[in-house]
């Protein structure tokens, strides 16, 4: 195998060597079919095996209940942003919204297009570099549904606590956490993620929907953004994307094999530990968000020198640590350590870190 970098990016982000090197054998002809699954149609016994086989590993491992609905949709968390306010205002027409970073900002922003939005808490004050905490008291008791933002991947913020507000639906973005840790279902509503960090290639986006919030989208809405549509024909109203849903199916069966969510948790917790251990005992990197809040899954640091911090993005680069560049938004640097990142591109970014400090100090 030719030599691969250490991808830190945020998304599109690294996959695993042994998905990538199995669809590759698989490319030409999938499973003695005499065709490539970008080929295939979508009504075809052999890609209804994928999508069923694709659903059923994603149920065994985040263990959803029955009475929730799984659908493979298109549009990115983006377009979720309008769809579930699109589909569950159906009492009061309000929403409070959480915000903890940019992409809850702008989920926030579009759904006030469609109801009555309030944002109960921001950490923007502080450029979020933390989790507001809310009570429950705080919040609307009438309101359709809570949104949250579970893993924020600009900030490198993270709930590391349940958001339980009673009898109230969470709605969770978990685009860049989802399947790094073990998390219950029930707790929530809705949970939606975009597939191009921690599942798959973009094109895919999952959303996980208990099924009493299905059904109540206003006659017009497009057809494209009512949940029923999709849930009443298994993700296959229309032309699903099929090629992202099997690499992604090919993720969930190596991740049931390496033991689930649980062994992921460890290994994720191990890596995180490491590098965030180290930033705090180096002289010249400072991680600034709070340590409760930390994500497992994007470390962001600073050197406090912003030439400094791109002198270290190149070198890093050409040392083969690609994409550790900040959000364009805030710069600095940031590790995105999914699941796909092994714990030998975690200590060799510690090892240049090193020398790149006794280099620049």
């Amino acid at each position: 195998m030719e030599k691969r970098v250490f991808n830190f990016s945020a998304g599109p982000s690294m996959l695993p060597v042994e998905v990538i090197e199995k669809v590759q054998a698989n490319l030409l002809n999938y499973n003695g079919s005499g065709q490539s699954v970008m080929e295939m149609s979508h009504r075809s016994a052999e890609f209804i095996k994928i999508i069923e086989d694709a659903e059923k590993n994603l149920r065994k491992l985040m263990n959803i209940p029955d009475n929730y609905k799984v659908l493979f949709l298109q549009g990115g968390a983006t377009l979720q942003f309008s769809m579930i306010p699109l589909n569950l205002m159906r009492n009061s027409k309000k929403a409070d919204y959480i915000v903890a970073g940019s992409w809850g900002k702008k989920a926030a922003k579009e759904a006030a297009k469609y109801g009555d939005v309030r944002v109960v808490a921001s950490s923007e004050e502080d450029n979020f570099t933390y989790i507001p905490r809310v009570d429950k008291s705080e919040i609307r008791q009438d309101c359709d549904y809570v949104h949250i933002t579970y893993n924020n991947t600009i900030y490198g913020t993270h709930y590391n606590y349940d958001a339980d507000f009673g009898d109230i639906p969470v709605v969770a973005d978990m685009s860049s956490c989802i399947l790094s840790e073990e998390v219950d279902v029930t707790k929530y509503g809705v949970i939606y993620a975009g597939a191009q960090k921690n599942v798959g290639p973009a094109g895919v986006t999952l959303v996980i929907i208990r099924e009493d919030l299905i059904g109540h989208a206003p006659d017009d809405v497009p057809v494209y953004l009512d949940y029923k549509i999709h849930a009443d024909n298994d993700s296959s109203y229309n032309t699903p994307p099929c090629f992202a849903i099997y690499v992604a199916g090919e993720v969930f069966k190596l991740l049931v094999e390496r033991g689930g969510l649980k062994a992921m948790n460890e290994i994720n917790v191990r890596k995180a530990d490491k590098l965030y251990t180290f930033i705090d005992e180096s002289r010249l990197y400072e991680c600034p968000v709070v340590v409760e809040d930390r994500s497992l899954m994007n470390v962001v640091f600073i050197t406090g020198d912003e030439a400094m911090d791109k002198k270290f993005v190149s070198e890093a680069k050409a040392q083969g640590l690609v994409n550790l560049g900040g959000h364009r938004s805030i710069g600095g640097m940031r590790a995105s350590i999914y699941n796909a990142m092994p714990e030998e591109g975690v200590d060799t970014l510690i090892a240049f870190m090193k020398k790149f400090e006794e280099d620049n100090l």
